[in-house]
């Protein structure tokens, strides 16, 4: 898939995909909407100091790099599985400005986010290992992890998009897969998807949302 860079409200950027017309983030605030919906509504939701966190979507690894960055603030170890189908480019990844902005010292990290191996687990910091997997929600029916998860990104494409990555097969599969007391946060609130997650047997609520979204969705097993 074609991707365009763009400059969203906060300064930072995203990526366009005309051929699905959408952004991988808010076009309000790229990093602002990731720190509300996954880490404010999700990570910190959590109260293990050591966190098994399942990513549906690594796009362009700015979720992985605000988690990577917190642990300096939580002290947490997180062991962090990210499902993507379709990488970005190392050319596109060098040109992300999240690092710039957030922590300028942290570049190389943040490349390493993207330059490591798929398939297998590495070590980007002591309390940070990553594990990328070249595949999508739709085949979760085939992924067998090495632990349940506590925490639960779901970052896919808008239903409208990409419906056949909201399924309540989907859904009811992260339902076995997680702990007790795991939360998964999504920034998508339509109530398809919140009907969804509860036939899962996931506890929803709805959370007021970042900068151009009204509402988002915690659930909690």
């Amino acid at each position: 898939m074609q991707h365009i860079i763009e400059i969203t409200e906060d300064g930072s950027h995203t990526l366009y995909v005309p051929e699905l017309d959408e952004h991988y983030h808010s076009t309000h605030g790229a990093i602002q909407e990731s720190l509300h919906v996954y880490l404010e509504a999700g990570l910190h939701h959590c109260g293990k100091s050591e966190v098994n966190l399942l990513e549906i979507g690594f796009g362009t690894g700015l979720n992985a790099f605000l988690t990577l960055l917190d642990i300096k603030k939580s002290g947490k170890t997180i062991k962090y599985t990210t499902l993507e189908r379709y990488p970005v480019s190392f050319v596109d990844a060098e040109m992300f400005n999240y690092s710039k902005l957030l922590d300028p010292a942290q570049e190389e990290k943040f490349m390493r986010l993207h330059s490591c191996p798929w398939g297998d687990w590495v070590g980007i910091t002591p309390n940070f290992h990553l594990k990328k997997l070249q595949m999508d929600a739709s085949s979760l029916e085939d992924f067998q992890p090495e632990g349940l998860f506590d925490v639960i990104y779901y970052d896919a494409f808008a239903p409208e998009k990409q419906p056949g990555m909201w399924t309540q097969a989907i859904f009811n599969r992260l339902y076995t897969l997680s702990n007790q007391g795991a939360v998964l946060t999504t920034y998508c609130a339509k109530g398809v998807v919140r009907r969804m997650l509860q036939s899962a047997d996931f506890g929803v609520e709805r959370l007021p949302g970042p900068p151009g979204k009204r509402e988002i969705l915690r659930a909690v097993k």
